[in-house]
């Protein structure tokens, strides 16, 4: 008659004390933006993925996660895979500016191209909102290139989370047609490319906080270079950890990844001014 539901006119006009109704209430899903824009290296059209902080007016820091082989921007903004669903969780728990660019997807390995659109990337954002701190995240092709681009600007980079990478592009023999056509030749033709974006060679500019995942039986990308630079970093007194599973294969628990991101951020907080 007053054409409301039974059970609310039975609180009002009753007064009687009821069982307590649960509500639970859930969080709307992140808005993921597909962003486009023109690389500045080659005029091109790229993209990346965007998930904006509730506030984009206060200080935030900005992670961004680099796919792996054979993927584009869309892995680390929907793959349910612990590696993925870890640096948005990771994001999500420190309120971050969360980026998943193509870099020249699906066979970027960080070459001259994605090297630049990165850089851009990072620029770009930095005059949009306010950037703290930039930290760099990524499986296998992924996270190889995250080590790269940190050897290559370390200037640029606050801290680094590199799952299942590689740290040597010279004893390293898949995917050769790819990463040749992204450097620009092969190993012996333009040997100088292949060392630039080889992290191991560059100890003296890894003075940021790192983490590394890795698996003893990975026969994809074996884990020796990347124990090889731990090892040199922390004889260097730097703040790094090195995750290594003996009986681990090409991939990263989300407990493991989640304690890599940990680690990065608590010791960028107290180690490292933001990046520049």
């Amino acid at each position: 008659m007053l054409g409301k539901p039974t059970w609310i006119l039975s609180i009002v006009l009753t007064g009687v004390l009821l069982p307590a109704i649960s509500i639970t209430l859930h969080a709307a899903p992140p808005e993921l933006e597909d962003v486009a824009f023109q690389s500045t290296h080659d005029r091109t059209e790229q993209r990346y993925i965007r998930i904006q902080p509730a506030d984009r007016r206060k200080p935030v820091d900005l992670l961004i996660a680099l796919h792996g082989h054979g993927s584009d921007r869309w892995q680390f903004a929907k793959d349910p895979r612990d590696e993925c669903r870890a640096a948005r969780d990771i994001a999500s728990r420190y309120g971050m500016l969360y980026i998943s660019p193509d870099y020249r997807a699906r066979t970027s390995w960080m070459g001259p191209a994605a090297e630049a659109d990165l850089l851009q990337i990072i620029a770009e954002s930095k005059s949009q909102f306010r950037i703290r701190h930039v930290y760099l995240c990524g499986g296998s092709m992924g996270g190889t290139s995250a080590l790269s681009f940190a050897a290559m600007h370390p200037q640029a980079v606050t801290g680094v989370v590199s799952m299942n990478g590689l740290a040597n592009h010279f004893e390293f023999d898949r995917f050769q047609d790819a990463i040749q056509a992204s450097f620009g030749g092969t190993k012996e033709r333009i040997p100088e490319e292949y060392k630039k974006r080889s992290a191991e060679y560059w100890p003296e500019r890894l003075t940021m906080p790192i983490a590394c995942t890795t698996g003893g039986k990975d026969d994809i990308v074996p884990p020796g270079s990347v124990s090889r630079l731990m090892a040199v970093l922390k004889t260097l007194n730097r703040p790094v950890m090195h995750r290594h599973r003996e009986q681990g294969g090409h991939s990263t628990t989300y407990d493991d990844a989640i304690e890599a991101f940990e680690f990065v951020i608590q010791k960028s907080r107290t180690t490292r001014q933001p990046s520049e």
